[in-house]
């Protein structure tokens, strides 16, 4: 089977693409080696793909349209799996139009391409933080999603509705996937984990936000991926709902499917564990709640079992450590 994947020298289009690779899949990579963080580290992440015979890759934004269709085109996938994006939420404050340029136009032309080569399924990354203030928990793929607090959240809910169109329009099989707090081995320089453990290691001190009053849902890369390879075939049609709560649509075949671990953590539980496995505390600097930011996550994840008989499952605690361990091989700290 023949998969283009956008995002491949990102965190969890790297952890995607392997996963894939090692089940027979052959994989197009399509990436944009920007520089919102250390180009190091997606050089790095990439040079391990390139070691695969049945990977290829391009360098290209996705913003490119004419070089997007020429890749697609070649490669002929019969699945698209979209990852890429300007990520990170806070970011989102500084550099907003970063977020219109590549979630929204570039999404476009994802959904463009699948709608030209008439992929059997597309399926396209979304976020926890499309369900914004909504104060119900835990979030179900049902719930009303209207209240985005940042932009990138906006952006994400725009590629949920821009692709029910196009499923709607030109028929194409389409999955969303909302991602719950992903973290683990070759994570972003940007993330909580990756920060709290360079800073911890490097004696220097930590924000934690809200004093502390923060919960999230963390999802342990390997589990998301494995949700995502078992969704690959799942291919979505609008002529039945297999229950109550699928999120299919009545008029498209689209879905949306939470991948979450459904177990709430308290954020200074999460940074005990932390300063445990590294043998050291912490210095600590208690803030109020950043602008744009949610005190909770948590995902209803029963969806994603129903359809692929699969739930994430890594503790926490087992997924820090795996993280810490890579930390100190690749910084050889």
């Amino acid at each position: 089977m023949k998969a283009l994947i956008t995002g491949t020298a990102g965190f969890i289009g790297f952890h995607l693409a392997q996963l894939l690779l090692n089940s027979g899949f052959k994989v197009h990579g399509y990436d944009g080696m920007t520089n919102y963080y250390d180009v190091n580290l997606k050089h790095s992440r990439n040079n391990i793909l390139l070691k695969y015979s049945n990977f290829t890759s391009t360098e290209g934004m996705l913003e490119d349209n004419l070089k997007l269709n020429e890749v697609t085109n070649k490669f002929k996938p019969e699945f698209i799996i979209h990852l890429a994006a300007q990520a990170g939420v806070r970011y989102s404050l500084e550099n907003p139009r970063a977020y219109v340029n590549s979630n929204i136009i570039g999404t476009f032309n994802v959904m463009e391409v699948a709608k030209n080569n008439k992929v059997k399924h597309l399926l396209i990354a979304s976020t926890s933080s499309v369900y914004g203030a909504n104060s119900k928990m835990p979030f179900t793929e049902i719930d009303k999603t209207d209240t985005q607090l940042t932009i990138y959240a906006a952006t994400k809910k725009a590629n949920e509705n821009m692709a029910h169109s196009y499923s709607h329009l030109w028929k194409i099989p389409t999955t969303m996937f909302r991602f719950f707090t992903v973290y683990g081995p070759w994570g972003r320089p940007d993330m909580a984990l990756f920060k709290f453990v360079h800073a911890i290691i490097n004696d220097k001190p930590i924000d934690i936000y809200n004093n502390g009053e923060m919960y999230r849902d963390f999802t342990y890369v390997d589990d998301l991926v494995e949700g995502i390879r078992l969704l690959i075939n799942k291919i979505p049609s609008n002529e039945k709902n297999i229950s109550q709560i699928d999120s299919l649509s009545p008029v498209a075949p689209f879905r949306v499917v939470n991948i979450g671990n459904s177990n709430k953590i308290k954020l200074l539980d999460f940074i005990k564990v932390i300063e445990e496995n590294i043998g050291k505390k912490s210095i600590r600097n208690y803030m109020p709640i950043q602008k744009g930011d949610v005190p909770s996550t948590w995902a209803d994840s029963k969806l994603l079992n129903q359809l692929t008989n699969y739930s994430p499952k890594t503790n926490y605690i087992h997924g820090v450590d795996k993280f810490i361990k890579w930390y100190r091989e690749y910084y050889n700290v």
